[in-house]
């Protein structure tokens, strides 16, 4: 009997109708775990996370390899039922023809979505030139429907989080990219509603997604009022179980304390839900 898990074609259709209306929430896992888990909650797609995951490797922010950034992809794609959008950062190129070329190579490891940034990597220089940068999104959204054209295309503005917190500058690159060929607009680092609800016109009738990774006060139906369509949280879930690591280990280390484990969730629990979660998935496959 065929596999009755979705194909890679149906998480992509249904990553493109989830765009079409609503808002919902794409949270961000960094490794199977936290994605099976995300996806048992109810989440109808999730989205990865350089930070997080970069973190769990070893790496700051950046600093992974192409070849291990598209094995991870795989390995979420191939683990969740729902879409994944990947975090492609840069594209990991500076032009668009390596632009190009790397977009192939991430809609290969089945992803449903994925983003390019136009951050560079020169702090000197933290943001590619306009015209190179909607040359970047031409590229990449050339590369997409070369390949079908059904894998969500979001370009993403980074100015407000890498020192150039212009909104009219990130105006002018988000009408760009619209015409250009995005799928969805997305600018880290926005916070306020005014930036929100600038952001959310200068892109219609295009999807707008918000990271909420700081505790703003917009809560979903906040955001969806002002007319966000797409909510992730970026590497601040990653973050969370990070700082909890840390906070326990800085306390065995430095003050030889245990207390942190009080109150965590269980080793049984977290069978439970992984037992069941794997029967489910083996169910899946052989049906």
């Amino acid at each position: 009997m065929p596999s009755t898990r979705p194909s890679t074609a149906d998480k992509r259709r249904a990553f493109r109708k989830l765009h079409e209306s609503g808002c919902f929430v794409i949270p961000n896992p960094w490794n199977i775990g936290s994605a099976r888990y995300l996806q048992g909650l109810g989440f109808k797609a999730l989205a990865s996370t350089s930070s997080g995951f970069a973190h769990a490797q070893g790496f700051a922010d950046g600093n992974v390899p192409l070849d291990v950034m598209l094995a991870h992809f795989r390995e979420i794609a191939q683990a969740a039922d729902v879409p994944l959008n990947a975090d492609f950062e840069g594209g990991f190129a500076d032009d668009p023809e390596g632009v190009a070329k790397n977009v192939r190579l991430c809609m290969e490891t089945g992803v449903s979505g994925l983003s390019i940034e136009d951050s560079t990597p020169d702090p000197a220089i933290p943001l590619y030139d306009f015209d190179l940068t909607v040359a970047r999104v031409k590229a990449a959204r050339a590369a997409i429907d070369k390949a079908g054209g059904d894998v969500v295309f979001t370009a993403r503005s980074e100015g407000f989080i890498r020192g150039r917190p212009d909104i009219e500058e990130t105006v002018r690159r988000i009408k760009a990219f619209v015409a250009a060929g995005a799928d969805c607009i997305y600018t880290p680092g926005i916070k306020t509603r005014e930036h929100i609800e600038a952001t959310v016109k200068a892109a219609a009738p295009k999807p707008i997604n918000f990271l909420n990774s700081g505790a703003f006060g917009f809560t979903v139906s906040d955001l969806a009022a002002m007319g966000v369509r797409r909510i992730s949280v970026g590497g601040t879930l990653a973050r969370v179980a990070m700082n909890a690591f840390v906070n326990s280990a800085r306390a065995i280390a430095n003050e030889g304390k245990f207390d942190s484990f009080a109150g965590i969730v269980t080793n049984a629990e977290l069978n439970k839900f992984f037992s069941e979660d794997h029967k489910k998935y083996a169910e899946k496959n052989s049906s």
